[in-house]
């Protein structure tokens, strides 16, 4: 499944993919980020895949990068796809995939308040976790504990 699915997303997306890995198991894709939303309503869309479940939505601070990513689960086949993105770490901001599925709304709003992703197009980006008046986003590596 893992070769179709990756065949299926380069021949639809040819400048979408910037590499693609296997771990664990599973392939792993980095796209350009502006074709995140794009591709992410293909995997649904498409009979032939159907990646109707959003299992999670993570961030990793690489120092250099914010990555985000995003693990699908094809519930019928139980095949499973993860999207990475990497974004400006001065300025993480991707677009919203709640338009694709709206279970991603709180998972987005994590990310958000932890790590600073802004997700453009996003209902209501607001804090979660944290009170309100919260200053920085403690998950990043250079969040400095205040006294």
């Amino acid at each position: 499944m893992s070769e179709f699915v990756e065949k299926a997303i380069r021949n639809t997306f040819p400048d979408a993919v910037r590499e693609t890995a296997e771990i664990d198991g599973v392939l792993n894709v980095k796209l350009d980020p502006l074709l995140l939303v794009a591709v992410c309503r293909f995997l649904r869309s498409e009979p032939e895949l159907a990646f109707d479940y959003l299992a999670d939505i993570t961030a990793i601070d690489w120092r250099d990068r914010i990555e985000v990513v995003y693990r699908m689960t094809n519930l019928a086949t139980n095949a499973k796809v993860v999207l990475r993105v990497d974004l400006d770490r001065n300025k993480p901001e991707v677009d919203s995939v709640v338009p694709v599925w709206r279970g991603a709304e709180w998972q987005e709003r994590e990310v958000y308040d932890l790590m600073g992703v802004v997700f453009r197009g996003h209902p209501d980006l607001r804090r979660i976790l944290l009170p309100d008046d919260w200053e920085g986003h403690p998950l990043r590596k250079d969040y400095v504990i205040p006294d």
